[in-house]
């Protein structure tokens, strides 16, 4: 008899929670000792359209075809992955729920009723999944009971994050018109994400490396992005916004994620000086695509990258105090410069980061071994 199981949550939108969401439930879809029902949560926001080309046919069908479950099912476990944060216990024997903390806090706001992560999880039995060490600190911090809280990184498809040959690069990057040193950078443009750091270090590098590109990829319907993106516009002088954008190439429009990896498949190196993150999906994705990635040093990205294919930004902690306290990391922007000179100017490092990156994260990081220890904490195995 198998086990059941309950997820709520997003699917079709290009937003992480809801990404998160469909590869865990295609690949418990494989499991023949699980039963899998779905049910869907509200759109945290009401201009939030779906968008039914994330995957390929084959898997689209099966993430539609998920039944929902009776109105007062009993299953086995129930495991949430939405916002705001609901901490009240399902119908189903055993309820867990997926957090992250970005800043360091879980503000009262981020739960859907309005009180403190302490007063919500001392008064449910409830086990928290988080992705990240640094996201699990920041629960904690907030009072959430740490033999409650579990750490589940993220993962990837390597049917659909993997490096090309250089053969099929050379061909891609000529069918896509794109030639020199591509850096890359994926993700909201929000101010964590920290794009005013991007765009300042990327005319930086102009000045030495002219015919360098920078390939940005947004989520306009989302995260508005490119507002973000005109907003950090403004941390730049004038010259060194004419140069950055100038050789600047902007993508806004959601993408199928075959798409969206042919982005790291034709880049040169990735960039995410981010001062707040759960996780940084990007980064994984990028690193399964045989992309050097530079990141900032401290923060969640140090859980599954190494110097064998990964550049660490300096950084420092930042703490802001009052009624929405906050940790954040600043990224040295003079260590992200020489980072990214130095990942131009060393071939050798991006040939073996091109292997050691894409052979760590696949023997480490899909979402087959995600879904084991996922399977393994939800007590179904």
């Amino acid at each position: 008899m198998p086990s059941q199981l309950i997820v709520e949550g997003w699917r079709f939108l290009p937003h992480s929670y809801s990404i998160i969401n469909q590869f865990q439930c295609l690949e418990i879809l494989k499991r023949q000792e699980i039963q899998l029902f779905h049910l869907d949560s509200p759109h945290y926001k009401d201009d939030w359209v779906n968008y039914n080309n994330l995957f390929n046919p084959a898997d689209s069908r099966a993430l539609a075809e998920i039944k929902s479950p009776d109105p007062n099912q009993i299953a086995d476990v129930t495991l949430r992955i939405e916002f705001p944060f609901r901490l009240d216990l399902s119908n189903s024997k055993r309820t867990y729920v997926f957090m992250t903390s970005e800043k360091g806090y879980v503000p009262n706001y981020n739960l859907q009723l309005q009180c403190s992560l302490a007063e919500a999880h001392s008064n449910s039995e409830v086990v928290l999944i988080t992705p990240s060490n640094w996201a699990k600190s920041g629960l904690v911090r907030s009072g959430a009971d740490p033999n409650r809280t579990v750490i589940i990184p993220h993962g990837i498809d390597p049917t659909i994050y993997k490096p090309l040959s250089e053969e099929e690069r050379i061909l891609l990057r000529k069918q896509l018109g794109i030639d020199g040193f591509i850096f890359l950078s994926v993700g909201a443009m929000n101010g964590a994400k920290r794009a005013d750091l991007v765009l300042k270090s990327f005319a930086r590098v102009l000045e030495k490396y002219p015919d360098a590109r920078l390939i940005l990829k947004g989520l306009d319907n989302i995260h508005k992005s490119r507002d973000w993106l005109n907003m950090a516009r403004g941390f730049l002088t004038d010259a060194e916004a004419s140069r950055a954008f100038s050789r600047l190439t902007y993508v806004g429009d959601s993408l199928p994620f075959h798409e969206v990896a042919k982005l790291y498949q034709i880049a040169d190196a990735y960039i995410a000086p981010y001062s707040a993150e759960g996780f940084c999906l990007p980064v994984l994705e990028a690193a399964a695509c045989g992309l050097p990635v530079i990141c900032t040093r401290g923060g969640a990205t140090d859980d599954f990258t190494n110097s064998d294919f990964a550049l660490h930004i300096d950084s420092q902690i930042i703490e802001i105090a009052g009624d929405d306290p906050a940790i954040c990391l600043e990224p040295n922007l003079e260590s992200l410069v020489s980072l990214m000179h130095l990942v131009i100017e060393r071939d050798s490092f991006r040939n073996s980061a091109k292997i050691n990156g894409a052979s760590f994260v696949h023997q480490n990081f899909t979402w087959k071994h995600v879904v084991d220890q996922l399977l393994n904490v939800l007590e179904l195995v």
